[in-house]
């Protein structure tokens, strides 16, 4: 393997020039060796033709770094250029998106879980909408799959994303702008919001996503999903980092917040009724 910056690079091909506007997809990987084939079947089954796929495995403990590579030699000519990288320890998906991104040629850029799956128009409908809207990002509705079911998704608003975010990483997002906004930030103290804390730079930049009102994207939920494994978890605390980072958030309270609040309301209710 050959090191290139703090990723090693396992397998790569040579790029290819096609037809269009390259698109970069960039996939993370840790420990999904059961649903990476589906996430990266669901990129081969695009129909734009110019898609650079960009994988970074992040010290995955289980078979999914060989299960990546062997569908790269099965697949890897369908795209202008194909690479796996991998992590020689476990970093965070902060830091390997920001690898994904850096080893990403193409301007436009689409993050990808690899837990998660694209319907086949994703890709060409994302880049025209970000190129038509002159966005520095453009997503669209996601349907959720799985133990749950759903819909995510809305328009841009700084004021909706004051209140919380409703945004999923899956987005086309200008390399640019992501390196402008100084990419995502790996010293959150909990895994999961940081798709979050990249929107909120976005809105202090002055950048705006444009919003695709169709289904074109699929999460997956599941007992080891980031959402319920840690995210959930911890959200009182991420809550109070978040707004530390970002002072305009408007986040609620955090539930022993919310607790204190209560009880200093019925204490002063009680000495009021007692002076009365």
């Amino acid at each position: 393997m050959t090191a290139q910056g703090e990723a090693q690079i396992v397998f790569t091909t040579d790029k290819r020039e096609l037809q269009g506007i390259g698109v970069t997809v960039v996939v993370t990987l840790y420990n999904y060796e059961a649903y990476i084939k589906n996430a990266l079947n669901s990129v081969f089954s695009q129909s734009y033709p110019n898609i650079e796929l960009v994988i970074v495995d992040d010290a995955s403990r289980d078979g999914s770094l060989d299960t990546a590579r062997w569908w790269l030699e099965q697949n890897s000519a369908r795209f202008s250029r194909a690479i796996l990288l991998t992590h020689l320890k476990n970093s965070g998906v902060a830091r390997a998106r920001n690898s994904a991104f850096a080893n990403a040629t193409n301007e436009h850029v689409f993050v990808l879980d690899a837990d998660n799956e694209l319907k086949p128009e994703a890709i060409a409908k994302l880049l025209s909408a970000c190129i038509s809207a002159g966005t520095q990002a453009a997503y669209s509705r996601i349907e959720k799959f799985g133990e749950e079911t759903g819909i995510l998704g809305g328009v841009w608003k700084p004021s909706a994303l004051a209140r919380g975010n409703y945004i999923d990483a899956m987005a086309l997002i200008r390399k640019s702008a992501w390196k402008t906004a100084g990419g995502y930030d790996g010293t959150i103290s909990v895994q999961g919001w940081e798709d979050y804390d990249l929107w909120c730079k976005f809105v202090e930049l002055g950048f705006k996503g444009e919003f695709v009102p169709e289904i074109l994207c699929r999460y997956r939920v599941h007992r080891t999903s980031m959402l319920r494994s840690e995210t959930n978890l911890k959200i009182d605390k991420l809550k109070l980092e978040m707004r530390q980072r970002h002072p305009w958030l408007k986040l609620r309270p955090p539930v022993w917040k919310k607790a204190y609040y209560w009880l200093r309301y019925f204490l002063v209710a009680g000495v009021l009724r007692r002076i009365r």
